[in-house]
């Protein structure tokens, strides 16, 4: 019988977490997702013509 309570425990829960909204640090977002160059962006360029032929093989195969 005790099977109400605990399913409305679960309730007030999981309602109070579906509106919880927590204050955001729009700033520190900002700064942890910055666009400046990072340390994988030299990796990138190293294999960046590798994909553009590949993008252009692509192309020509659709084509055909």
């Amino acid at each position: 019988m005790g099977r109400g309570r605990q399913k409305a425990k679960h309730t007030k829960v999981a309602r109070e977490l579906k509106y919880f909204s927590p204050a955001t640090n729009y700033d520190a977002l900002e700064r942890e997702l910055g666009t400046g160059p990072g340390p994988g962006d030299a990796e990138y360029d190293k294999w960046a013509e590798y994909a553009e032929e590949s993008a252009e093989n692509r192309d020509e195969s659709r084509s055909a």
